[in-house]
C-alpha cells in the first residue's frame, strides 16, 4: 500500500504542476491583452482633430479639475465614452462568436449569422425614417433584436436542445440564415423607401457607427453579466466540444448549457448591435485568432476573447476617426477591411499546417 500511495504521488504532483502551468499562461495572456487594450484606450484618449496631451487627459479625471478646460470636456464627454463602447462592443461580439461556434460546431458561426444583427437594424432603421431620437433608436434596435432571437429560437427550439445526428446543429443555423436573409430584404426596402435627408445616417448606422455612442454603461453592464454567467461554465463547454453523447456521460446538462450558451450569446449581440450598430467581422475572426495561437480551452478563451474583440474594435474606432481626419469612417468598414485578409490568411495558414 506504501509503495502504491508513493507511486500516486509523482503523478498527483506533475497534473497538479501541468495545471498551475496551464493558468499560468493563461494570466500571462490575459495580462497582455489588458495592456494591449489600455494603450489603445489611452491613444483614443489623446488622438484626434483637437490634440490632447497625455497629463490633460489624466487632469481630466481629477475632480478638482472638472470643467477647468475644453480639452477635459472633450476626453469626459466624448472620447472616453466613444472608447468604452467600442471596447463593450467588440468585446460583446466576440464572446457571441466565439459561443455559437461551441454550440453549433461550426466555424463559421458568429451572431449575425443567426439573423440578430438584421433584426436589430431593421426595427432602428423603421425608428430613423420616423424622426425618433438616438434612444428611440437604440431601443427600436433592442427590441428588434430581441425578436429575432424570439423568432429563431422559437423556429430551431427542438434543435437547440437536443443534439442532430453526430452531434450538430445545422437546421438551427440554417433557420438564422434564412431569418438573416429575410431581414436583409426588409432593410433594402427600408432603405430604398427612406428620404435623402436620413439616408447617410442610416447607411453610417448599417456600417457600424460609435459617433453616438454617447452612454457606453449599459453596453458594459451586458459585458459584465455575460462574463458573469458564462466563464464559470467553461469547463463543461470543453466538455461540450466533445460532443451531447459525451457531454451528457459525463454529467454535464447538455439542453440547460445549450440554452444558456444561445441566450448570453443573442443577449451579447443585442447590446452590442443596440450601442455600436452592425459591426462585422469581430464575431468571426477573434475566436479564430485566438484558437490558432493558444488553442481552444474556453476556460482562458472566452476571457481573451472579450480583451481582443474590445481591442480590436477600439483600434479600429481609432483609425476611423483619424485616417480620413476630420472626416470619420465607419467603424465597421475598417472591421471589415482588416477582417477579410485577416481571415484569409488564418485560413492558408491553418491548411499549410
Amino acid at each position: 500500500m506504501r509503495s502504491a500511495q508513493r507511486d500516486d504521488l509523482p503523478a498527483e504532483r506533475v497534473h497538479a504542476r501541468r495545471a498551475s502551468m496551464s493558468a499560468r499562461r493563461a494570466s500571462v495572456i490575459w495580462l497582455a491583452l489588458a495592456v494591449a487594450a489600455f494603450v489603445v484606450f489611452a491613444l483614443s484618449l489623446v488622438t484626434g482633430s483637437v490634440p490632447v496631451t497625455f497629463h490633460d487627459a489624466l487632469m481630466a479625471f481629477s475632480p478638482s479639475h472638472a470643467g477647468a478646460d475644453m480639452a477635459a470636456e472633450i476626453v469626459r464627454t466624448l472620447r472616453m465614452p466613444r472608447a468604452l463602447a467600442g471596447f463593450a462592443c467588440g468585446a460583446l461580439l466576440a464572446l457571441a462568436g466565439a459561443l455559437l461556434q461551441v454550440l453549433l460546431r461550426n466555424p463559421l458561426a458568429e451572431p449575425y449569422v443567426l439573423g440578430v444583427s438584421g433584426g436589430a437594424a431593421a426595427f432602428a432603421l423603421v425608428a430613423m425614417i420616423v424622426g425618433s431620437a438616438f434612444w428611440g433608436v437604440q431601443v427600436s434596435a433592442c427590441v428588434g433584436a430581441f425578436a429575432s432571437i424570439l423568432l429563431v429560437l422559437g423556429l430551431a427550439r427542438g434543435e437547440l436542445w437536443r443534439g442532430e445526428p453526430q452531434d450538430s446543429s445545422p437546421r438551427l443555423l440554417l433557420t438564422g440564415a434564412v431569418t438573416a436573409a429575410g431581414w436583409g430584404a426588409l432593410i433594402t426596402l427600408l432603405l430604398t423607401l427612406a428620404p435623402d435627408t436620413r439616408l447617410r445616417g442610416m447607411l453610417f448606422w448599417l456600417t457600424g457607427d460609435l459617433d453616438g455612442a454617447g452612454m457606453p454603461w449599459a453596453a458594459l453592464g451586458a459585458l459584465v453579466l455575460v462574463l458573469v454567467v458564462i466563464v464559470p461554465v467553461a469547463p463543461q463547454l470543453n466538455v461540450l466540444l466533445r460532443g451531447d453523447a459525451a457531454a451528457q456521460a459525463l454529467g454535464v446538462p447538455v439542453r440547460r448549457l445549450r440554452l444558456r450558451v444561445y441566450l448570453v450569446a443573442s443577449i451579447a449581440a443585442a447590446a452590442a448591435v443596440t450601442t455600436g450598430g452592425t459591426i462585422g467581422f469581430v464575431g468571426l475572426v477573434v475566436p479564430h485568432m485566438l484558437r490558432l495561437a493558444f488553442g481552444n480551452d474556453q476556460r482562458m478563451l472566452l476571457p481573451a476573447a472579450a480583451l481582443t474583440g474590445g481591442l480590436g474594435v477600439m483600434a479600429a474606432d481609432l483609425v476611423a476617426r483619424t485616417v480620413a481626419a476630420p472626416a470619420q469612417l465607419p467603424v465597421g468598414v475598417v472591421t471589415a477591411l482588416a477582417g477579410v485578409p485577416v481571415f484569409l490568411w488564418m485560413l492558408l495558414h491553418r491548411r499549410a499546417r
